[in-house]
């Protein structure tokens, strides 16, 4: 993500236009492209740190996370591409919800102690935040469908996932 913010603020043109864009032949390449995308200094900082936290709990904590990490990418993608708000969705913020969701999700299905134990920290710490972040604020940029886009293919994901944790 940092590394695409550099090369787009070097670049004369926005990569921000390359977001998705719900039922347009480009916004399919939104789908994978989103979640390295965002719309200023400040969208990136409040991504990256929950971003790295969650994805680090995902890949320590399970044997085979990255087809279950790009499944909720393309997943959540498809779904907003499928049902968003016509809008340029751009960010981490699907991932980051999908996660959220995927790792309590797994902690209730396979009640092991060390997946129950993540899916009640970060049920604890980023709970707040998938309730209200769900939920559409008039007047608001934020992408809510994109979030509960990624919550629904977290969850989907979660409950079809092969990759057990390590507990």
């Amino acid at each position: 993500m940092w590394l695409v913010y550099l090369v787009d603020f070097l670049l004369p043109i926005s990569m921000v236009s390359f977001g998705l864009v719900p039922r347009t032949f480009q916004g399919i390449l939104g789908i994978p492209a989103m979640t390295f995308l965002h719309g200023g200094m400040k969208h990136l900082l409040g991504n990256t740190v929950p971003l790295a936290i969650l994805l680090s709990l995902t890949i320590v904590t399970r044997d085979r996370p990255w087809p279950s990490i790009i499944s909720i990418v393309l997943g959540g993608g498809a779904l907003l591409w499928l049902f968003g708000r016509s809008a340029n969705h751009v960010g981490a913020s699907l991932l980051i919800f999908g996660l959220i969701t995927f790792l309590i999700t797994v902690g209730i299905r396979e009640k092991q102690f060390v997946s129950i134990a993540i899916a009640l920290a970060v049920g604890f710490f980023f709970g707040g935040s998938l309730l209200w972040g769900v939920i559409p604020m008039p007047g608001s940029s934020v992408s809510w469908d994109g979030h509960l886009c990624g919550a629904i293919a977290g969850v989907v994901v979660g409950l079809n996932a092969t990759d057990y944790s390590f507990g």
